[in-house]
C-alpha cells in the first residue's frame, strides 16, 4: 500500500465495516454510497493516487492555457457510529481503471486490513426482465455459505449463478482470497434501461443496508428522485413507442394506395 494510499486521519474506529462503489449499470452502487454520504457526518480518511491507475488521454484547456491532467478521485471517508458497535468507512471511486483493476482491489484490501475492516460490502445492478413500474427486488451473495445463510433473515432473491461485472464485483473476489468477509446486495434493473440512472434499485438495496450495517438515515430524499426517474423512464418509453410506430408502421391509407398502383400496373401488362 505504500505510496497508493495517502492517510490523512487516523482514527480509532471500532469494528468498521467498510462500503466500496464504482460506477456501473444504472449507477446503483454510486448513487447508494453518495447518498450515505451525503446524509451522515462522513470525515476524510484518506484517498488513493490514481495516477498509479489511470493513465491520462488528453487534457483540458481554459482560457487558451493547458491544465494539468486529472484523475479520477477516489476517496475514503469515515463515520463513528454513536450507537452500533461498527463504525462505518465509505470508499467511492469515480471511474474504473481500463487496466490494473486486481491491483486497485488489492490496494483497496490493504487498506481496509491496516483499519481492522471486518466485513466488505459492495451495491450492482442485477439487470432482469422487471419492468420500470415494478418494485426493484434486492438479491444478495455473500463470500462464502456462511454469509449467505447470514443473509436469510433479509428476504433477499437468492442468486444461484450470475456475474459481477466490473470491481464492485472483482473486489469481493479479492477479499475472498484473502478472507475477508464480504457481501454484494445488487438491486433489480430493466434490461431496456441499463444505461439510465436508477434510483429505484439504489433505494431498494439501501433500505436492506440501512438495517445490515446498523444506521438510520432518512430515505425520504431519494424516494423522491426514485419517483422522479420513474415518471422519466416512463415518458423515454413513450417516445421510444412513439419512434417505433413512426419508423416502422406504415398507415392504412398509404397501405391501400400502394395496392391500387399495383392494380393499375398490373392491368396494363
Amino acid at each position: 500500500m505504500s505510496g497508493l494510499i495517502k492517510v490523512v486521519a487516523r482514527p480509532r474506529l471500532r469494528k468498521p465495516n467498510l462500503v466500496a462503489a464504482w460506477p456501473g449499470v444504472g449507477n446503483v452502487a454510486l448513487i447508494v454510497v453518495g447518498y450515505l454520504r451525503t446524509k451522515m457526518n462522513f470525515k476524510p480518511l484518506g484517498y488513493l493516487d490514481a495516477s498509479k491507475f489511470f493513465d491520462p488521454i488528453g487534457v483540458q484547456v481554459k482560457d487558451n492555457v493547458i491544465e494539468a491532467p486529472t484523475f479520477p478521485q477516489n476517496d475514503f471517508v469515515y463515520w463513528k457510529n454513536p450507537e452500533g458497535e461498527h463504525d462505518l468507512i465509505l470508499f467511492m471511486g469515480e471511474d474504473q481503471p481500463p487496466m490494473k483493476s486486481y491491483e486497485l482491489a488489492n490496494t483497496v484490501i490493504d487498506f481496509a486490513e491496516r483499519f481492522s475492516v471486518e466485513r466488505i460490502y459492495t451495491c450492482a445492478a442485477a439487470m432482469t426482465r422487471i419492468h420500470h413500474t415494478e418494485q426493484p427486488r434486492v438479491w444478495g451473495v455473500g463470500t462464502s455459505h456462511l454469509i449467505t445463510r447470514e443473509l436469510a433473515p433479509y428476504h433477499l432473491e437468492y442468486a444461484r449463478n450470475l456475474q459481477i461485472a466490473g470491481l464492485n464485483g472483482l473486489l469481493l473476489g479479492v477479499a475472498k482470497e484473502r478472507d475477508f468477509d464480504g457481501v454484494c446486495l445488487l438491486g433489480e434493473v430493466p434490461q431496456y434501461a441499463s444505461r439510465v440512472p436508477n434510483p429505484m434499485a439504489a433505494l431498494a438495496v439501501l433500505k436492506v443496508l440501512n438495517v445490515m450495517l446498523g444506521i438510520k438515515i432518512d430515505l425520504a430524499d431519494l424516494a423522491r428522485l426514485a419517483v422522479e426517474a420513474q415518471e422519466h423512464m416512463k415518458q423515454m418509453a413513450a417516445q421510444a413507442m412513439e419512434e417505433y410506430i413512426d419508423n416502422f408502421t406504415e398507415p392504412i391509407w398509404e397501405s391501400e394506395d400502394d395496392e391500387d398502383e399495383d392494380e393499375d400496373m398490373g392491368s396494363e401488362n
